[in-house]
């Protein structure tokens, strides 16, 4: 019998420059590897001999090239990935990266590093993946049956305190309103740069238990954000990997219910706009019973608002209505029960104009005109100046009520309020409710206010 080839291998000179970079010899760097694994309970007994065989190519086996990640990135001081250290072992793991819920706080940790990092590389696989309905589902199983996180206390690197929690919360809401005000398209690169930049070296960092919890429900919030972003620029397929991190950081923060609101207010929506309305109502059955006894009736309204946009593009205009009910009701026990004050912070937007939103597309898509119609002003009314793509969508519910109405100069009148506030805006989800518009009027195309509406779009896209 022929002897087998032996198969070469090739120097890792990706952990040699990183080895270079944090100034470790390879005896300080096994003991660090040691250390680390201990903390994780593994037995870990690596030498000098053993980093050299490292480097030389050898790939070690299980967890151990996460936790040399690990160990790399404490010393530099932000976080470090098994791709970046050359031990991905030959799997593409940029094409899958951000679309796993991580078993474990680390792995968690170093995916939501790797999105970010490659977003900001603008690697092309980030922008030209598809959204697989089963990928927004998966996740949501995965969260209502995996067990909390027993710790995700670190003790290496930078300490992180609450002072640190505290700036990424406050830089969060400063950068919701600025997406308020003018889209995505304005503020996305931003947000991204910030997560790569700092909030990684953050979780990279040393932080108590509670802190610890503090700073992934922060990040959580941070990366949802950026999930929301990347809807409205037009990248669906990055959006997904945002949500499901953001649901796993969520987990580590035993926030059962920003979990829920994940679901129903991110992926639900996400489903919504690509044709999805099964999953919909799925998202949102999940987000309600993973959350059950954890959120005040304000989610719950939220989470049953979510249910129905579901139901009524699923045409099922009945459990429609049955769940809009319920909608309403703890709506009106959130704004008028005595613990009304008791809100977190990522549920406190959903006011009476989100709701009157919600069920203005619930009847939109039933066909139901008068009630989109009704519904679309209530929002109108009631949404402050400041949520101007919010307003412009509801403008754009409202020319479309007028539409199906056959009120046809008075749909123009309102659609070009709406093409004024869009102007404003770099938002694709603007312009996708605007072409929506423009599609519905099409039928009337031959009529010269339709047609000067046409020349307004074409002037201003121009």
């Amino acid at each position: 019998m022929a002897a087998r080839p032996l198969v070469a291998r090739q120097p890792n000179e990706r952990l040699q420059a990183l080895i270079q970079e944090a100034g470790c010899s390879n005896a300080g760097l096994a003991r660090r590897v040691n250390m680390c694994g201990a903390e994780h309970g593994l037995d870990l007994r690596y030498d000098k001999t053993s980093v050299a065989r490292w480097l030389r190519g050898q790939q070690p086996r299980g967890r151990a090239p996460a936790v040399i990640a690990e160990a790399l990135g404490r010393k530099l001081g932000r976080s470090v990935t098994i791709d970046e250290i050359g031990m991905a072992n030959g799997k593409n793991l940029a094409s899958g990266v951000g679309l796993q819920f991580s078993p474990t706080v680390l792995g968690a940790i170093e995916q939501v590093c790797e999105l970010w990092r490659s977003d900001v590389g603008r690697r092309d696989f980030l922008s030209g993946t598809s959204v697989a309905s089963s990928a927004l589902v998966e996740p949501s199983r995965d969260w209502l049956i995996t067990a909390a996180d027993a710790q995700v206390a670190r003790s290496a690197g930078a300490r992180v305190g609450p002072s640190d929690v505290e700036a990424v919360r406050a830089t969060t809401e400063a950068l919701v309103e600025l997406d308020h005000r003018y889209g995505s398209g304005h503020v996305r690169p931003v947000v991204v740069h910030y997560l790569n930049s700092v909030v990684s070296g953050l979780l990279a960092g040393s932080y108590r238990e509670a802190v610890g919890r503090e700073l992934f429900a922060a990040v959580a919030r941070l990366t949802e954000l950026a999930g929301y972003m990347a809807v409205d620029t037009g990248q669906p397929g990055l959006a997904q990997r945002y949500y499901i991190q953001a649901l796993r950081l969520a987990q580590a923060a035993g926030d059962r219910g920003y979990g829920g609101y994940v679901l129903a207010a991110s992926m639900s929506h996400l489903a919504a706009s690509l044709g999805n309305p099964r999953e919909i109502a799925q998202l949102a059955k999940a987000a309600q019973e993973g959350a059950r006894g954890h959120v005040t009736p304000r989610a719950e309204a939220m989470f049953y608002a979510a249910e129905a946009r579901g139901h009524a593009l699923l045409g099922d205009a009945r459990s429609c209505q049955t769940v809009a009910s319920r909608a309403i009701s703890r709506l009106d026990a959130a704004d008028n029960g005595p613990d009304s004050g008791d809100d977190p912070p990522w549920i406190r937007h959903f006011d009476r104009a989100y709701l009157s939103d919600e069920l203005a597309h619930c009847h939109r898509d039933l066909g139901q005109a008068e009630p989109a119609r009704r519904h679309a002003e209530d929002a109108l009314t009631t949404h402050p100046t400041g949520r101007v793509r919010r307003r412009a969508i509801d403008l754009l519910l409202l020319a479309t009520a007028h539409v199906q109405q056959r009120e046809v100069e008075e749909a123009c009148v309102t659609g070009t309020r709406a093409l004024e506030l869009l102007g404003t805006l770099r938002s694709n989800r603007g312009a996708e409710y605007l072409d929506d518009f423009r599609q519905r009027l099409e039928p009337y195309r031959d009529e010269p206010v339709v047609r000067e509406f046409g020349a307004r779009m074409e002037l201003q896209a121009a």
